[in-house]
């Protein structure tokens, strides 16, 4: 049954790809974000993701709470039709334009040092932005994915993902951090989101509840003292972003990892504080 289902939500993506592909970016950006707008509270992800808003801002109101749903699932429809568009955002200049680069000066150091950095950041607006413009940057990188469940428009993502955003896609899980080792050892900077449930993580807090969250970044600031890099995109009107390069975080030698992923967890944090709807919502984070 899932595969049927699976199915048919690619002929549907497909079908909009098409569409959007047809009638440009700035009516693709209206349709779909209209169209999530509609559709997206009938989701199971809808409950998560008031669940999620409750727990994480509990001065939030019912009503500030529907507004921030609301909003996420605007910029939900907007990621989605901009997928059509990824390979111009990297290479039209038109299109790069949009994208607005805050402290370039981090960037610039990290490739001057030559040192592989780990960039850690969330699922906001259109993340995917975030590993194509360091990539663009010229500083050598690998950016952890989770595989979509559908496996019908995985292969498709997966392919964009490794032409247009970052060539170098590693599979979240244990067989990925392996390949994180190879390539971190090979001068190779890593990109990853800290914000999902995973399994193989430990609970740390997140909005003071216990989370299940990534150490990734921890073992390699305990493996190989490396510094860690904080990343936020913001979407300012339609499709103008600012992506935001934090100063690198080096961690004292006695810091363990709880200690470490918790920091980052507060930085997390205030990110998703600054625009609660452009962060997604619809993970099961405190499950």
């Amino acid at each position: 049954m899932a595969n049927i289902r699976y199915f048919f939500q690619f002929i549907i993506i497909m079908f909009l790809f098409l569409i959007f592909k047809i009638i440009g970016l700035r009516y693709s950006l209206i349709l779909s974000s209209y169209t999530l707008k509609i559709f997206g509270p009938l989701f199971r992800s809808n409950k998560i993701s008031n669940t999620n808003i409750a727990l994480a801002m509990p001065s939030a109101d019912e009503n500030a709470r529907k507004k921030i749903i609301e909003n996420m699932w605007v910029n939900y429809g907007k990621i989605l039709s901009e997928y059509m568009f990824i390979k111009n955002f990297r290479t039209d200049t038109k299109y790069s334009e949009k994208i607005n680069i805050l402290n370039k000066d981090v960037l610039d150091k990290i490739k001057s040092k030559n040192k592989p950095v780990i960039f850690v950041s969330g699922h906001f607006n259109n993340f995917e932005l975030m590993a194509m413009s360091i990539e663009k940057s010229s500083i050598n990188l690998a950016a952890v994915y989770r595989p979509l469940n559908n496996i019908f428009l995985n292969p498709i993502m997966e392919k964009i993902r490794k032409k247009y955003i970052c060539k170098n896609q590693i599979k979240k899980g244990k067989s990925g951090n392996r390949e994180l080792l190879k390539f971190f050892k090979n001068n190779v900077s890593i990109a990853l989101m800290i914000d999902q449930r995973v399994s193989q993580g430990i609970e740390s807090n997140f909005f003071d509840k216990k989370a299940l969250t990534t150490t990734i970044p921890a073992q390699f600031v305990k493996k190989f003292n490396a510094e860690i890099v904080p990343v936020y995109i913001e979407r300012i009107e339609n499709d103008n972003f600012n992506i935001k390069f934090f100063d690198p975080i080096r961690f004292k030698e006695d810091q363990n990892t709880n200690q470490i992923t918790e920091k980052l967890n507060k930085i997390l944090e205030e990110m998703i504080l600054k625009n609660p709807d452009q962060w997604i919502w619809t993970h099961n984070r405190w499950k």
